[in-house]
């Protein structure tokens, strides 16, 4: 019996594929920085490394939360669609990496503030948790969610864009959307620690929630009232924020 070849097609199920990356980098996360304590400032990084380690934490944080658009994006594609969910993706996270640049700048000076006198480190937390509790209930909060929630309107808008750069620019500009709902979570990282896996997890998981949950909206409206809460307790409780207090707690 004679024939061609067997051609085996293996269908490449993104949303799979990007939790796949999320869990290698929460792997390299939890063994790198588990250990580590929740301390002021940039755990004594430079730019490069903390960028580079900024990274790695978003993809870890993010990117289960944005499996699903991506999913609905990849439908999309009809032709090469592996290439292009690549670009999709590495565009998504390059917008959260230049945001490593203003967190960076963010972690230093916090860190310098909460180093001047224990007072200072419980003020700068209280500012920290009551700016991020404030935006999870403005108006702009709830349009940046509406869109990463029902992402139908984006999908029409990125048909629009040129071949080109489609897949670019959707994933820059879905990106830009998830900063606009997620920087007030991510802000809570300097009180809690940068890299304190703990607070990776709960925020990861809050992300997600509001992202995915079908009660994700109150998820965002309780969290900005508790942020409320926190950055009163905190004059009483300093420890609750030990990313600025140098309360010490351990990542994880």
């Amino acid at each position: 019996m004679t024939g061609g070849p067997v051609t085996v097609r293996i269908r490449v199920v993104p949303a799979g594929l990007l939790l796949v990356v999320a869990a290698a980098a929460w792997v390299w996360v939890v063994t790198h920085w588990g250990g580590m304590p929740a301390v002021p400032g940039t755990m004594g990084l430079g730019l490069a490394a903390f960028l580079a380690v900024w990274t790695l934490m978003m993809t870890a944080m993010m990117l289960p939360a944005t499996a699903p658009v991506a999913a609905l994006y990849a439908r999309t594609l009809t032709v090469h669609r592996a290439p292009r969910m690549v670009v999709f993706t590495l565009a998504y996270l390059l917008v959260w990496a230049a945001a490593g640049l203003p967190a960076y700048a963010l972690a230093v000076g916090l860190g310098r503030a909460a180093h001047l006198t224990p007072a200072a480190g419980t003020a700068v937390a209280a500012a920290v948790f009551a700016v991020g509790g404030v935006y999870q209930l403005t108006p702009l909060k709830d349009r940046c969610l509406a869109r990463c929630r029902s992402p139908i309107g984006l999908m029409l808008r990125y048909a629009s864009y040129p071949r080109a750069s489609r897949d670019l620019r959707a994933g820059a500009h879905h990106g830009a959307f998830c900063l606009g709902c997620c920087w007030s979570l991510m802000v809570l990282l300097a009180a809690f620690g940068v890299m304190n896996l703990w607070a990776m997890v709960v925020l990861a998981a809050v992300i997600t929630a509001e992202k995915l949950a079908p009660f994700g909206r109150l998820v965002a409206r309780a969290v900005g009232i508790a942020s409320i809460v926190l950055a009163v307790a905190v004059f009483w409780v300093p420890a609750l924020a030990p990313g600025l207090t140098g309360g010490g707690m351990a990542g994880m």
